[in-house]
């Protein structure tokens, strides 16, 4: 995770970005992208949508690296371990909704 956090932090500071991502802008970011992937599966059922996906890899795969991209600049910049916080809310998830 390292390296591609570097690489995402050298591709944004070599056009001279870093000033327009901040906490606010980077979430905005996140949400359009994220719409912009629900966009390839609207009105599609789940058969269909998955059908779409295996047969449009790479327009969906474009789409959740945008996605990627933002949250791993957000988590940067918050200075939030993105790893630490995933496995931080799987254990509340837990606790929150054990297995019976």
């Amino acid at each position: 995770m390292r390296e591609t956090i570097a690489r995402i932090r050298k591709f944004r500071d070599d056009r001279d970005w870093r000033r327009f991502h901040n906490p606010k802008d980077l979430a905005a970011s996140i949400s359009i992208e994220a719409a912009e992937l629900l966009e390839l599966f609207q009105w599609l059922g789940a058969e269909q949508s998955t059908r779409f996906a295996a047969e449009n890899r790479e327009r969906v795969s474009e789409e959740i690296a945008d996605v990627a991209i933002y949250l791993i600049e957000l988590c940067d910049i918050t200075g939030i371990d993105l790893e630490q916080a995933i496995d931080d809310k799987l254990e509340k998830n837990g606790r929150k909704y054990p297995l019976k």
